[in-house]
């Protein structure tokens, strides 16, 4: 199976993150799983990387992906994104050592996430589930 090239996921990407009701977006290293750009979600970090988006007064925006108990910092959510696209590849791995994980979406009750891995990023989009 041909696997996308960078250019073409990230053209998806920004295709993507342009529909209505994407909250939030990630990418994150393919190798390490670390924070490359985020936009609408916190850091926990004050060293969280200065090419995150910004809203128009200039804060971070924060009216992203929730939890019972806050706002789930991007790395909370770049953590749980990894250990799933890595649960994902040894499932894939079992069915068939040939094949690759070109696209995973999981849906909850209040969001959906969509993933993209290739060859050098994790693309990651959180939008809201549309209603039943």
């Amino acid at each position: 199976m041909a696997q996308r090239s960078t250019e073409e996921t990230l053209s998806l990407f920004t295709r993507l993150s342009q529909k209505p009701g994407v909250q939030s977006t990630l990418i994150l290293s393919r190798h390490t799983g670390a924070i490359v750009r985020k936009s609408g979600l916190v850091s926990n970090s004050s060293s969280a990387n200065p090419n995150s988006t910004l809203s128009a007064s200039g804060e971070a925006t924060n009216d992203s992906y929730r939890k019972e108990s806050g706002i789930h910092s991007a790395e909370d959510v770049a953590g749980a994104v990894w250990k799933f696209l890595g649960a994902a590849g040894s499932l894939v791995d079992e069915l068939d050592r040939e094949d690759d994980v070109r696209l995973l979406r999981l849906r909850t009750k209040k969001n959906e996430l969509v993933i993209l891995p290739d060859s050098k990023y994790i693309l990651v989009l959180i939008h809201d589930t549309p209603p039943a």
